[in-house]
């Protein structure tokens, strides 16, 4: 049957196109064909099992979902008990795997192990999660953070700054024309908000500029407000991170302890007169100065050179500093002392985390990437955007995460590409925010080697994709005829669309290809096949991306996905597209096909 449009041209003219319905492709017939003639439930079984490669569990979950009546009524047909069960009919085959609820292309189940140390995991990260917009004057709010805790980020930062009368703390963008909000206001949304996504532990990052008294004021805000939520560690320091899984429901803070607050305090004199001019910013440029800058000298180089007393040396400051906040640091930040390499060596009684901007990762990975990868086994490093990006824009995490960075950290309102990776990646693990680092960056050889991303690596496995036909039924209400008006796309005709498929990953293994433009269709037809060799499969991205084509515009954008390779599902699979800030659409999805070789 199909449906016709109509599109006015011309003023006085009207042209009509007949969209004809969904027909399942080949091998969705074949598929059908290979097990119709069994007993239905038999045959489904079999097919669930073999061809989507689902394991035991998996497949008495899935039919059990089926015989549930979550397929609307095709399901009961698919796998009705009766005695002499119906065979069932194509339509009902097609729908099921048509259907993202129900044939997903990755699990939404946690299934690593979750057991290891904290240090052994990627944490979605966020950066100045306040912020409503752009680094410089947008709104301080609590709105942001409700929204990044919603889709599933685990680590929130918080800079802390005393109010204008310097008896209470407020939240804002140091340094810039940022409005504050209160902290009391962004911890009581933290609590609300915490485990809405994800029952692993939450990592409220500290940037702290505070006094003394402050700190220790923050020390109750906090544990009022979490309560027995708060994670209090035994010891100090901690010889080892304990377990995402022995943190289940519990906050745990990151910061400087807060003897730090001295060279805070030395970097303020210094500015007002007391340090050398030449080391002084231009007064008239708005600057980073939260504790990010701070903790790495806001250079791109680590001083050589570190002369400041230990403040360990400095007993009227120790008594000086709030012991209850201190307490209550689980992740300690540390100041890198001289040199980079010093900065990253492994202390054998001590974890802790190091900050460092993208910039100086990408010199630290250049001069020093063993290193990098050796200290991120046991430590945790954060690496945060350069302080240029004033637009909330974001840089390539795959730098970070090949070292072993558990914490890259990202402007959540700039919506790029970059985050689109950031969330495809976080998809995995049933996107519970936090993906076990895959085994190569946790080992050394017999002479202390370790992972090398630059290295030229041999073929792991082959990634065949092929897009079949891209099909929306009418009674199954999806595709961009039910999400969009029939003019969105173009005033005159039904959209002109193609697909971009590649693979975000190491530099070897990154690649984009596209199919043909398929004309005047809201149903398009591909059925084209892509092959990908991969070399570092664990930590590559399957990109999909629509476009709809414009001879005289920039194309119009027709929905995304980013999926982590290693957690995707073999065989013929419905793959939901998301809008560009990643939000899933109700209706539009490709169907897909996923063969390993």
């Amino acid at each position: 049957m199909g449906s016709s449009y109509k599109y006015k041209y011309c003023m006085c003219f009207t042209r009509k196109f007949r969209s004809p319905d969904a027909q399942p492709p080949p091998d969705v017939r074949a598929a059908h064909l290979s097990f119709a003639s069994d007993a239905a439930a038999h045959g489904l079984r079999r097919f669930v099992s073999q061809h989507q490669g689902e394991s035991p569990a998996d497949v008495d979950r899935i039919l059990a979902m089926l015989s549930g009546g979550h397929g609307h009524g095709l399901a009961r047909r698919l796998v009705t008990r009766s005695p002499a069960p119906s065979i069932p009919t194509l339509d009902d085959f097609f729908a099921f795997l048509f259907s993202p609820d129900l044939n997903p292309p990755i699990a939404h189940q946690v299934h690593q192990d979750m057991s290891a140390p904290f240090s052994h995991y990627f944490v979605f990260t966020g950066h100045n999660s306040y912020l409503t917009g752009n680094q410089l004057n947008s709104d301080s709010s609590d709105i942001p953070i409700i929204k990044a805790l919603q889709r599933g980020v685990r680590v929130i930062e918080l800079d802390m700054w005393p109010n204008s009368s310097k008896n209470n703390v407020d939240i804002l963008h140091g340094g810039t024309l940022t409005a504050p909000v209160e902290m009391i206001r962004c911890l009581k949304s933290i609590k609300e908000y915490a485990f809405c996504a994800s029952n692993y532990p939450l990592v409220i990052t500290l940037e702290d500029h505070l006094t003394p008294d402050l700190q220790a004021k923050v020390a109750m805000m906090l544990t009022e407000t979490f309560g027995d939520l708060l994670f209090v560690p035994s010891s100090d320091p901690m010889k080892e991170f304990p377990s995402p899984e022995a943190l289940m429901k519990r906050i745990i803070i990151s910061t400087k302890p807060p003897q730090e607050y001295k060279e805070f305090l030395k970097a303020e004199d210094n500015q007002n007169g007391c340090g050398n001019i030449a080391d002084l910013p231009d007064q008239g440029s708005l600057r980073r100065i939260d504790s990010n800058a701070d903790e790495s000298d806001g250079k791109d180089e680590l001083d050589e050179q570190d002369e400041e007393d230990s403040d360990e040396d400095d007993p009227k400051f120790q008594q000086d500093t709030a012991c209850e906040y201190r307490k209550l640091i689980t992740i300690q930040a540390g100041k890198p002392k001289g040199h980079l390499r010093d900065a990253l060596k492994v202390d054998p009684d001590k974890v802790r985390r190091l900050s460092l901007s993208e910039t100086q990762l990408a010199k630290a990975t250049t001069s020093h990437g063993a290193q990098v990868v050796r200290f991120t086994q046991k430590n945790i490093l954060r690496v945060y955007p350069k302080g240029t990006r004033v637009n909330s824009s974001n840089y390539d995490p795959m730098n970070a995460w090949s070292h072993g960075a558990q914490m890259v950290a990202f402007n959540m309102q700039g919506h790029d590409k970059a985050l689109r990776l950031m969330q495809g990646f976080f998809r995995a693990n049933g996107g519970c925010g936090y993906v076990k680092k895959p085994g190569f960056l946790l080992t050394m050889g017999p002479n202390g080697e370790v992972f090398d991303p630059k290295a030229s690596l041999p073929v792991k496995k082959t990634l065949k994709v092929a897009t079949m036909p891209k099909q929306v039924k009418v009674y199954m209400g999806d595709g961009w005829r039910m999400d969009f008006s029939k003019t969105h796309f173009d005033a005159f005709s039904p959209p002109d669309f193609y697909t971009r498929v590649g693979i975000a990953g190491v530099k070897a293994d990154s690649v984009m290809k596209k199919t043909r433009v398929i004309e005047d269709q809201w149903v398009p037809v591909w059925d084209e096949e892509f092959t990908f060799p991969l070399t570092v499969p664990e930590m590559a991205l399957l990109r999909v991306e629509v476009q709809e084509y414009d001879m005289s515009e920039k194309h119009d954008f027709g929905g995304q996905t980013v999926l982590p390779v290693w957690e995707l599902k073999q065989g013929i699979r419905a793959v939901p597209l998301h809008d560009r800030k990643g939000v899933r659409y109700k209706s539009v999805r490709l169907l897909m096909r996923f063969d390993f070789v």
